[in-house]
């Protein structure tokens, strides 16, 4: 078996911030994203992104400001509450006014570096697939409409990647530990 090489590495690769999934709901998305993702363009697992292409100059604040709100916030609920269409993919919304918070929070430390991605609300959500034909899609919420349902669980942690082509290196994971609840 030959191995492949890494990709090459790109000095200025943004960072990703995501919010950590308990083991449960991690299986199950996950699950769900290896059965119905393309696999030729499934290269991540499940995941909850809070910012997409953050600076690479933010190198070392971004850790610091992790463990900030690590420290002082307790994990925030939250809850897979039906499905999100993406048009040509499907997702899991999920909805958390603790990670909302949480998120704003960060946002307000780094505004002025934020994408236009990354600024204002995000609908946090799983996808479970992605640039499939509108009629898979359609599909497979017609399934998962009926056999999906309701699921509480809190957050684990926050989690920073740096984008690496086709991956995501992963940095750093910062549990919640905190009392405050957002």
């Amino acid at each position: 078996m030959d191995a492949t090489p890494d990709p090459p590495r790109r000095a200025h690769a943004p960072f990703i911030v995501t919010a950590e999934l308990p083991g449960d709901v991690f299986t199950l998305a996950d699950g769900l994203r290896r059965a119905h993702f393309p696999p030729e363009r499934n290269r991540l697992a499940a995941h909850v992104t809070l910012f997409h292409a953050l600076a690479p100059s933010l190198r070392d604040e971004l850790p610091r400001e992790l463990a900030r709100l690590a420290g002082e916030y307790a994990a925030p609920e939250a809850g897979i509450d039906g499905l999100m269409d993406l048009g040509g993919g499907t997702a899991l919304l999920i909805r958390s006014a603790g990670m909302q918070a949480i998120r704003a929070d960060l946002s307000a430390c780094f505004f002025a570096m934020l994408t236009a991605q990354d600024r204002g609300t995000k609908k946090l959500h799983i996808t479970v697939q992605n640039k499939v034909p509108r009629e898979t899609a359609k599909a497979l919420q017609s399934v998962l409409g009926v056999t999906l349902e309701p699921r509480r669980f809190a957050f684990t942690g926050l989690g920073l990647h740096i984008y690496r082509e086709t991956h995501w290196e992963s940095l750093g994971v910062w549990k919640f530990r905190g009392q405050q609840r957002a």
